[in-house]
């Protein structure tokens, strides 16, 4: 089975130059079932050296184990353990910075009074120029209310302010979008919609994040009737594209015809709804579905999916796609020969890949091979720049075919950080809205200045 990693801590160790000693060391974390990631050299001096050695475990019991285990070995000494993951985050991840020198009062009664006032008054006449003359154009509101963030349930918006913090820098450094944070107090559908709505005039899109299904759902078809801007949870639609696109590169290396396979999705939330719906308009077919949840086994079948249950499904599909984040949902005894098997859930899921292929399945993968980051980005470069009011259903699919094209041969899915990938999702998503007369501007390709 694959192994889990939960924990990564740095520890610092000064060993004896003897033969053996950091031999032993490494064999100490492998016999407590840890896993050794990078080994930096610190210091080498003529009797000993210290090192940095990352170290990987499930848990903080068994961390203790290791650590205790890595004292012990003769010729060791722990001097330091640290939690680089924490360090990172440390008076957060991302910043507000001028995109110009302040450095004279010249600069400054240009960018702010008396020049600005020019500037107000032309967009007071005509707010169209709010696109050229302000941030608006870029800016992306990345809005939670920390209902559903991660595999960790309803946290709290404040607690969710980490993930937030990543679709920000995420968008940045991908395609230049200035993310911006934006954490809801409330849970409550009506005020969700009302404080988005109001604060709408200050973005050029609304990126929903972490919220929990159903009220997922209704929260996105409200806003985008009443709002200007497209608006996109990301946990639904995010997550379609850029399954859709595994989905797709994984019948090919399979060998498997998409527009005949029976499929079956397992888990119907915010994330599985939108896959089911996104493969039913691209191959046409119904989808059978599975959830513990009636009123979402409603809506699958409201949208042209069929009800289904986990064995019906593991016993009669050819395509198995599972969003439930139960992790071991699905047992090796339940995968027939041939199947392909897309267990999604992060960060354990459904059925460790090498145990569904070891059963028989042809192709097997889970969530850290089919990451979101390769969606949301491009998705939302593509309809700024547009200006659309709108994503459409065909500007999604769109995005998926361009990161099935961006995709090496043999591979599952194109490198995440690889930023031709994500501007060549930009510029399908574009063009897409260009053919179906949604754009509300002219397109210019976004270029990194």
């Amino acid at each position: 089975m694959a192994w889990e990693r939960k924990l990564m801590r740095t520890v610092r160790c000064q060993n004896d130059q003897q033969r053996g000693t950091l031999a032993r060391l490494l064999a100490a974390v492998a016999d407590e079932g840890g896993s050794i990631g990078e080994i930096e050299l610190i210091k080498e001096g003529n009797q000993r050296e210290v090192r940095d050695i990352v170290v990987f475990c499930e848990d903080e019991t068994q961390l203790d184990r290791i650590l205790r285990a890595m004292s012990a070995n003769p010729g060791t000494r722990v001097l330091e353990v640290r939690d680089q993951v924490l360090e990172l985050h440390q008076k957060g991840k991302i910043a507000i910075r001028s995109r110009y020198t302040i450095d004279s009062l010249a600069t400054l009664r240009k960018v702010y009074t008396p020049g600005v006032a020019e500037v107000c008054l032309k967009i007071a006449k005509d707010p169209a120029l709010a696109r050229r003359y302000t941030a608006v154009s870029h800016l992306v509101a990345i809005v939670t209310d920390g209902t559903a963030v991660l595999g960790l349930g309803d946290i709290g918006a404040l607690a969710g302010m980490p993930v937030m913090e990543g679709k920000a820098m995420l968008m940045e450094t991908l395609v230049g979008l200035s993310g911006v944070p934006i954490l809801l107090n409330t849970k409550d559908s009506d005020e969700i919609v009302a404080t988005i709505k109001a604060i709408a005039p200050t973005f050029g899109a609304i990126q929903l994040e972490d919220i929990s299904a159903p009220r997922c759902f209704e929260i996105e078809e409200r806003l985008q009737q009443c709002i200007d801007v497209p608006v996109m949870h990301d946990d639904q639609h995010g997550t379609a594209v850029v399954a859709t696109a595994a989905l797709i590169n994984a019948c090919r290396i399979a060998g498997r015809d998409l527009s005949k396979a029976v499929i079956g999705q397992i888990g119907l939330g915010a994330a599985g709804q939108a896959i089911a719906q996104m493969i039913m308009n691209l191959t046409g077919n119904p989808l059978l579905g599975a959830d513990l949840s009636p009123q979402a086994l409603d809506r699958l079948e409201r949208n042209g999916g069929r009800r289904s249950s986990l064995t019906e499904i593991m016993g009669s599909t050819d395509i198995v796609i599972s969003t439930t984040g139960a992790k071991g949902l699905i047992k090796p005894a339940m995968v027939h020969s041939g199947q392909i098997i897309l267990a999604l859930s992060n960060p354990n899921p459904e059925i460790e890949p090498d145990d569904a292929l070891n059963a028989g399945a042809k192709f097997a993968a889970d969530g850290k091979s089919v990451n979101n980051v390769l969606g949301f980005p491009g998705i939302f470069r593509g309809a700024v720049d547009t200006y659309v009011r709108q994503i459409s259903h065909e500007m999604y699919v769109a995005a998926a075919e361009a990161i099935v094209a961006e995709t090496p041969a043999g591979e599952l899915m194109p490198n995440p950080l690889d930023k031709r990938v994500h501007h060549a999702v930009a510029r399908a998503v574009a063009k897409k809205a260009i053919e179906q007369g949604l754009a509300r501007a002219e397109y210019v390709e976004y270029v990194e200045e």
